[in-house]
């Protein structure tokens, strides 16, 4: 007699399991349905503010940008994405400072996981909306990210 009660018991979370999986996809299946007319509405479409399209390196009004080279954002990137190449100056004060002199991304093995934004101590880097990334030879993945007009400008 136990068993049996069990059964229907049993019978009855399954069908009310049953009944609440497909009232949710019956809510989805009588809902207005979005699909995006890309690329003809490219002059409207709206990217969430949230979402991680491209690496750049944030500049200020004067044409300098924040990056120090310190090398923590290419130390915490999971799988090598960011290569900085970098250089020591001697200031006029007589002190040693280092120099950003590449700063590359290759775009096409980023996870976008964001590691390197959240750990850079000066903010230097940020991800944008940019989201049209197609090319036909992987190495146009590969971006220099410091503008390549002064290479050893100083922060």
């Amino acid at each position: 007699m136990g068993s049996f009660k069990n059964y229907i018991t049993s019978f009855w979370k399954g069908l009310l399991s049953l009944l609440k999986g497909m009232g949710v996809t019956g809510k989805y299946f009588f809902s207005r349905k979005v699909t995006e007319q890309y690329p003809e509405n490219r002059a409207t479409l709206k990217i969430p503010e949230r979402f991680r399209g491209t690496l750049t390196l944030i500049y200020d009004e004067n044409g300098q940008h924040k990056c120090i080279a310190c090398g923590i954002c290419q130390m915490n990137c999971p799988n090598g994405t960011i290569k900085i190449e970098a250089s020591k100056i001697t200031t006029e004060d007589g002190k040693t400072k280092r120099v950003l002199d590449k700063y590359v991304y290759d775009l096409g093995s980023c996870t976008f996981c964001q590691l390197c934004v959240t750990t850079c101590p000066h903010h230097a880097i940020k991800f944008t909306n940019e989201f049209e990334h197609a090319v036909y030879t992987r190495e146009k993945l590969v971006k220099q990210l410091n503008r390549t007009d002064n290479p050893t400008e100083n922060n």
